[in-house]
């Protein structure tokens, strides 16, 4: 293998401490052009789909990528804006606030499928002198489908350098005060305008249940946010749900199904809900279109009478102090 090398560098040159803030990613555009290399690229990867290469390969190649691309769009353009997708927009308002709160750092962005990819954010970053570099995915809960996906991606691109840099890694937050405190008071001011529901139901994107029976530890980490949240709020049982939301194929998934139990609370008398997602730190297409219009849809149409969805953290100012707390607490001993 041939290591890249660093040709400008002198000795004595200052370095640098920096964070790269990463998320999922979002295509390039709403268009089936567009997404099918996004899906091929975030489908293909093994960490998400965890059956045999080969197989999968065949199924990902003859069938998936010849009819997802075209919904997927559809999909993608009701929630496109003129900033594009809204995902990597506020993305963008996180690093620039976070630049800002932490002024000695250089604060990178990258998305783990699409653009800017985690390989052209290094280098960039590698290129403004960076020695010291935490690695932050925006997830609050560990999930091997997407907190060591990103740690592979991080390796695999480092394992190319020559000069590689020194590297730590946030895993997750999910207990973390400050964001508990943060998805409280959300909660807190959202019920001052829209009214107590009889019910707030905790949305996490699902896994496969097989890898829950394997000892991936991200069902656990939802449930225990819920728990901490509730808690915090002193609310009980009855007043807080937790469910998996975004399936995909024929496989069980973690359960309660979010869809599912929103097409059957009205039965049970529950007519007012609202909606959270504590599992992304942005809002996206899974928070725009399936929770705030599609699953709106299944409860409304139901027999609900009243459905409101909590927006996510964002930029924030209580998120950005969770982001800068974290920043500070995994570079201690880092000089910046």
């Amino acid at each position: 293998m041939k290591y890249v090398g660093e040709k400008d560098y002198e000795h004595g040159m200052d370095t640098k401490v920096g964070v790269l803030i990463t998320n999922l990613g979002t295509p390039d555009a709403p268009t089936k052009k567009a997404l099918r290399p996004y899906l091929k690229e975030f489908l293909s990867d093994p960490r998400v789909i965890e059956t045999p290469k080969l197989i999968w390969q065949i199924i990902l190649n003859g069938i998936i990528l010849n009819t997802r691309p075209a919904k997927s769009a559809k999909a993608y353009q009701t929630v496109w804006t003129d900033n594009g997708s809204p995902l990597f927009d506020i993305a963008k308002k996180q690093q620039a606030e976070l630049a800002k709160a932490l002024p000695n750092l250089v604060v990178g962005l990258a998305m783990r499928y699409g653009n800017p990819s985690i390989e052209s954010q290094l280098i960039k970053m590698r290129d403004q002198g960076v020695r010291k570099i935490l690695i932050f995915p925006m997830y609050p809960q560990y999930c091997a489908a997407t907190t060591a996906s990103t740690f592979d991606k991080v390796a695999q691109v480092l394992t190319k350098w020559r000069w590689i840099p020194e590297v730590r890694f946030i895993n997750e937050y999910y207990q973390d005060k400050l964001y508990v405190a943060a998805l409280a008071k959300s909660m807190t001011a959202f019920q001052k305008v829209h009214g107590k529901p009889d019910l707030t139901l905790f949305s996490y994107h699902g896994i496969p249940q097989a890898y829950l029976d394997k000892g991936d530890p991200y069902h656990c980490f939802c449930r225990a946010t819920t728990r901490l949240v509730k808690e915090h709020m002193q609310l009980t049982d009855d007043d807080v749900m937790t469910s998996f939301q975004s399936r995909f194929g024929p496989a069980q998934w973690l359960q309660p199904y979010t869809d599912e139990i929103l097409k059957g609370l009205p039965a049970k008398g529950i007519k007012k809900v609202h909606v959270i997602a504590p599992a992304f730190s942005a809002d996206c297409l899974e928070t725009i279109e399936e929770i705030d219009v599609e699953n709106r849809a299944y409860f409304m149409e139901s027999g609900g009478e009243s459905y409101n969805y909590i927006p996510c953290l964002n930029d924030g100012k209580d998120q950005i102090n969770l982001f800068t707390k974290l920043i500070k607490q995994h570079t201690q001993g880092w000089d910046y």
